[in-house]
Order: C-alpha cells, then sequence, then structure tokens
C-alpha cells in the first residue's frame, strides 16, 4: 500500500455521550463512594466509540478517576463489553501500559468503572514517526506479557470466531448487500467482490493462525492510545483482551496507522514482525477487512452513530494491503 492509497479515517468518536447531569441521581451518589470523594468537575472524553458515560471527573480532594458509566438501556453489547473489561484489568501484568483500574461496581442495571486518570495526548495524525516509534517499541513490551497467575482471559480463536467470517456472509449474501459495497467502496470493493472466493478461504484460515500465550489488546488505533508528557505510552480501552497470537495488535494497528498517514503498513510490520509468514499475515488481514466491510453494512449501533463510517474508511485502507499480499 503506498502513501497514494492512505485515506482519512473519520473522527474516532461515537457523538452521543452522557454528561455527568445526564445520569440518575443514585448513580451519581455511587460514584461518589466508590469514588471515596464528591466529583466537582468533569471533562468529558472526545475519543473512542464507547457510548454512555465516559469522563475524567475531578474530586474534591483534589485527586482525579477516568470513569466509564453504561446501562442495559444505553447500550446491552457495550455493557456486556464494560464487565469483559473489569475481567481484563484483573489479568493484566504490571509491564502492560494499562490505566489501573481503581474500582468497579455492578448492580445489574449499571456497569461503573473508575480508572487510573492518565493524562496525555493521543498521537499526531497524520502520524509522526516519533510517536510511532514510542507506539512500536510499546508493543515489543507487549508482545512478550502473559496473563497473571490465576487470571484468565479468553483465547483470541474464541473472540473473533464471529467477527472473522465477514467475507464467506458476503459470498451469501443478498445481491443488493453487495451491490452496497461496490457502490460505496469503491474500486478496491471491485477487486474484493472479484476475490472473493479467496478471501473466504484465507479469512477461514486466520483463527489458526491467532494461537498463542500472548495478551493481545484487539482493538489498537491512535485514539486507544495515549502519550503523556514522559513520552510513556498507554494503551486504554481493553475490553477486547484476549491471549493469543501478539502480531495481531500490531498488523490491526499498522493497517490504521497507513491509512492516517503513518508509513507503508507492510515495509513497518516486516521490520517490527519478521517471523509471521506471508501467508499468516495475508490470512489474517483478511480475516480483519472482512469484519470491517461486514460490520460497516450493517446498522449502526445504538449510541455509536459514527462506527460505520469509521469501520468502512478503515476496511478500504486494510484492503489496499491485502491486495499487496494477493496478487
Amino acid at each position: 500500500m503506498s502513501a497514494d492509497d492512505a485515506v482519512t479515517l473519520p473522527h474516532a468518536f461515537s457523538g452521543q455521550r452522557l454528561d455527568w447531569r445526564d445520569l440518575p441521581r443514585h448513580v451519581r451518589r455511587r460514584i461518589d463512594e466508590l469514588a471515596g470523594a464528591q466529583v466537582t468537575a468533569e471533562i468529558t472524553a472526545t475519543e473512542g466509540f464507547s457510548p454512555g458515560f465516559v469522563a475524567v471527573l475531578e474530586l474534591m480532594d483534589g485527586r482525579d478517576v477516568f470513569v466509564k458509566a453504561v446501562s442495559h438501556d444505553i447500550s446491552p453489547v457495550a455493557l456486556a463489553e464494560a464487565r469483559q473489561e473489569i475481567v481484563a484489568a484483573a489479568a493484566l501484568p504490571p509491564q502492560v501500559p494499562a490505566p489501573h483500574l481503581q474500582w468497579a461496581d455492578d448492580d445489574g442495571e449499571w456497569v461503573l468503572l473508575g480508572f487510573q486518570a492518565v493524562h496525555g495526548r493521543s498521537p499526531e495524525i497524520p502520524w509522526k514517526r516519533s510517536d510511532l516509534d514510542l507506539v512500536l517499541g510499546t508493543l515489543d513490551v507487549l508482545s512478550v506479557a502473559t496473563p497473571l497467575p490465576g487470571r484468565s482471559l479468553p483465547r483470541t480463536a474464541d473472540l473473533l470466531a464471529d467477527e472473522f467470517t465477514g467475507w464467506c456472509r458476503m459470498r451469501t449474501a443478498a445481491p443488493e448487500v453487495r451491490a452496497e459495497f461496490a457502490a460505496t467502496g469503491g474500486p478496491i470493493a471491485g477487486w474484493a467482490l472479484e476475490r472473493l472466493p479467496d478471501l473466504a478461504a484465507w479469512e477461514q484460515a486466520a483463527l489458526d493462525c491467532t494461537v498463542g500465550d500472548g495478551i493481545v489488546h484487539g482493538d489498537l488505533r491512535a485514539d486507544n492510545v495515549m502519550i503523556d508528557a514522559d513520552g510513556k505510552v498507554w494503551l486504554i480501552d481493553w475490553l477486547h483482551a484476549s491471549v493469543g497470537a501478539s502480531w495481531f495488535d500490531l498488523a490491526f494497528l499498522l493497517a490504521s496507522v497507513g491509512a492516517q498517514g503513518g508509513g507503508d503498513p507492510a515495509t513497518l510490520f516486516a521490520q517490527h514482525a519478521p517471523h509471521v509468514s506471508h501467508d499468516e499475515l495475508r490470512a489474517g488481514l483478511a480475516g480483519l477487512t472482512g469484519s470491517l466491510v461486514w460490520g460497516s453494512l450493517q446498522p449502526a449501533p445504538p449510541g455509536v452513530p459514527n462506527l460505520r463510517p469509521f469501520q468502512s474508511a478503515h476496511a478500504d485502507a486494510a484492503l489496499r494491503w491485502l491486495r499487496d499480499l494477493a496478487d
């Protein structure tokens, strides 16, 4: 994929976040109790797709805490993901640069999470090489991390089993679905539709390539990365964490880096994961692109209106990388 193939990803923000005053009174009281001090101010998060309440809260005693709050009424899917994020946080070892989960609460209706507040910035877009080098160095550390003893995470293959079916679904989809993809996906969509049998076969091989013992974040993009004033990289939003082949994080990150002007993903991947074979990478990218394409053609989930355009643009960039591997 060349620099000329780079696309502009839509802003990674759900656009529908609750403010502190929007939370039910009993939820606000419970957050005060869990935080150990009254909330005095909020700074609403402006990145990511999590619906509900996501903000840094300043407390009366001078501390701050990063809080997520979601209910079944807001999004059943986000509620389940919040519960999984609690499990994931408990499994991460100290060397993983993730904000510490200080407290959590689940009353059956609302799930509340309070994390260490990390102050920093997202990587500059288009990506600067200095930011990218910091993030890639952090992935090198993550690649050798394993879950804490006695703690478990789902296997990457199990987590992605339903996701890595997009091209197989496309093969049996109604003609109007393929027509929509062709109309909205540009020239790369035409290539993908011509190669549907190959894409489906590579996609089906992808799950076998996920086997490993490493911790996989599963959703690394610029909006899930923060760089603090000391240059330390923090990886946030671990709701898709699993155990598997760590190179999947590198491939998924570089697909979006290429889309956002950060360099050629193929060259960067070869430099940082030379042990991964051509066939393994091709299968992994087929699984990723199929998931993104199929997802982009579905109705927007409640509270996350920007997700589908983001998936479509991300898919376009990842497909260009995959096309170079396929031809």
